[in-house]
């Protein structure tokens, strides 16, 4: 085995945790993917007999990485939407979620540590959420993350301090109840892809309002009341029969793709019932959403 064979074996033996590193960082598998790619291809160009601690200099350079990610991305103003199954990451024991066979676990696994930990995150400024990722989640010295953030240690503490507070406050609000969220939009979109009519009237409360826009900027069409919405939702069965249940800004939703487009279905509930239905089909109206599929 020859020296590159030999260090491209090394950086292997780090990939997962790299990736699980760039993933608590970014909330994006894709961008994860290209962050840890980054890092071997950095590697590859650089001197390894002069690395004396190869996984320590592959997180430094991964966080830098992602430290960037995230900046540009801030200066943007934008948050890439990445509409696709949340994939596992292979040995991997620091929380990021996987895909359950329940449709009940799913619901929890997200709310417990996928979604919520990352909308939580997202609300960091990047210096804050390397700081806390890396210290708090991964046990990075704070000698290593001032070198990364340009700080001294004193202040990468201070910033991971910072972030910890914010992460503690947020969760400490009231977590919507994926579960039963779960189960009532499961209902509907069985119910919309056999036509059922009554099934439809079980979950709708009396009053429910559909809003959805119509491709036309600021433009809303609306329908108000279960008998109209039901009838509505009952034509959608064709857009139901490609649709799943997903995660969208934190609640359960609907997602599915029509003729290339995404379209998603939000859903406002109160004691069981469906009081609210906010159907986005335009592109830049789904691309200012934050949505996850199990």
């Amino acid at each position: 085995m020859n020296e590159h064979d030999e260090l491209a074996k090394r950086f292997e033996e780090e990939r997962t945790r790299l990736r699980a590193v760039a993933y608590r960082m970014l909330g994006s598998l894709g961008e994860a993917e290209d962050a840890v790619q980054e890092a071997w291809l950095r590697l590859s160009r650089t001197d390894a007999a002069e690395i004396d601690n190869l996984a320590g200099w592959l997180t430094t350079v991964v966080g830098r990485i992602c430290l960037d990610m995230l900046r540009s991305r801030t200066s943007r103003r934008e948050d890439p939407l990445e509409v696709r199954p949340l994939e596992p990451v292979p040995g991997d024991t620091t929380g990021v979620a996987r895909p359950a066979s329940d449709p009940e676990d799913e619901a929890l696994l997200a709310d417990s540590v996928g979604a919520a930990m990352l909308v939580v995150l997202d609300k960091l400024a990047p210096a804050e959420r390397l700081a806390f990722v890396l210290h708090d989640l991964f046990a990075v010295p704070f000698e290593d993350i001032a070198l990364i953030t340009e700080r001294t240690p004193a202040s990468a503490r201070q910033l991971a301090s910072r972030a910890r507070r914010r992460v503690r406050g947020a969760e400490a609000q009231p977590r919507p109840d994926l579960t039963r969220q779960h189960r009532i939009v499961s209902a509907f979109l069985s119910a919309a892809r056999g036509g059922d009519f009554e099934a439809l009237l079980e979950v709708l409360d009396p009053d429910v309002v559909a809003r959805s826009d119509i491709g036309m900027a600021n433009a809303l069409s609306a329908v108000r009341g279960a008998a109209l919405v039901a009838r509505q939702a009952a034509t959608f069965a064709q857009f139901a029969q490609t649709a799943q249940v997903a995660f969208v800004n934190g609640g359960v939703g609907v997602v599915a793709r029509v003729d290339g487009t995404f379209r998603v279905m939000m859903f406002t509930i109160a004691d069981s019932r469906i009081t609210e239905v906010s159907v986005v089909m335009t592109p830049s109206g789904v691309s200012e959403l934050d949505i996850l599929v199990p």
